[in-house]
């Protein structure tokens, strides 16, 4: 709707709260829909299908600062805390791990698929989103990320979310997906694919470069695709493992793509 050609001309004065949810929400965007979209009021709800939807939500009243940048607190009668994904020991605030969650919200399991739902409800009854995430020391969550989107370069974690969040600030970048792909020497390299906006052209040296001046250089992407679109299924959600599917073959990948990995 922000990017609509009719955006400018039409009157927003009515609106006033509403809800932001399925699918991470830049932080930029955000402030766009509070001061373009006239939704000062406006919150985030965070959760799953399996968790019939929601596990956290911010509050109208909440400062703008913790609307935009977390996904609000745990909602009543149900628990989230996070831990580490290897060993399910719980982690303190402001320490990345995987979000889980447990309560009346959390479905039964998967029909008829016994050992997925296995997988993802342990048997004290946590549901494993499989999202990446830290809690504030106010008790308010931040997602980061996909524990199976993490980049892992040389040993190093990276959080494709971070790289995303950075690059959504440069003036000609509409929208844009950070993945890793196959590496022989690092294991993973950094992708980003970006959807620039219209009328505007950019070099890939170019966003590496603006990337490199602002961030750490072992996050600067190796790769730069500039694209229209990018592949969503039947609800809209992009993804992911189809733009590395198209990036293995693009950049002839395959010899990297076929190395076995612990």
């Amino acid at each position: 709707m922000l990017e609509h050609p009719d955006f400018p001309k039409t009157d927003f004065s009515h609106m006033r709260t509403g809800i932001m949810a399925g699918s991470p929400c830049p932080i930029s965007v955000m402030r766009d829909v509070v001061d373009k979209m006239h939704m000062t009021e406006i919150t985030i709800v965070y959760g799953q299908t399996e968790a019939s939807p929601g596990c956290t939500m911010s509050s109208t009243d909440d400062p703008i600062e913790v609307r935009v940048a977390t996904v609000g607190r745990a909602l009543p009668e149900i628990e989230c805390k996070i831990v580490d994904p290897e060993t399910g020991a719980d982690l303190p605030d402001n320490v990345t791990g995987e979000f889980v969650a447990r309560g009346y919200n959390i479905m039964k399991g998967y029909y008829k698929m016994p050992k997925a739902t296995q997988s993802a409800i342990d048997k004290d009854g946590w549901l494993h989103t499989g999202d990446l995430a830290c809690r504030t020391p106010e008790g308010n969550y931040r997602i980061t990320g996909r524990l199976k989107d993490m980049i892992i370069r040389g040993g190093e974690n990276i959080y494709p979310k971070e790289i995303e969040e950075f690059i959504y600030t440069h003036p000609k970048v509409s929208d844009v997906q950070v993945i890793g792909v196959p590496d022989e020497q690092y294991g993973e390299e950094i992708m980003a694919v970006v959807i620039l906006k219209e009328g505007q052209s950019m070099t890939e040296d170019e966003l590496k470069q603006f990337v490199r001046d602002h961030m750490a250089r072992h996050k600067t992407p190796r790769y730069v695709q500039f694209v229209d679109a990018f592949p969503t299924n039947a609800a809209g959600k992009i993804l992911k493992y189809k733009m590395r599917q198209d990036a293995v073959e693009l950049l002839k990948l395959q010899k990297a793509n076929s190395i076995e990995t612990a």
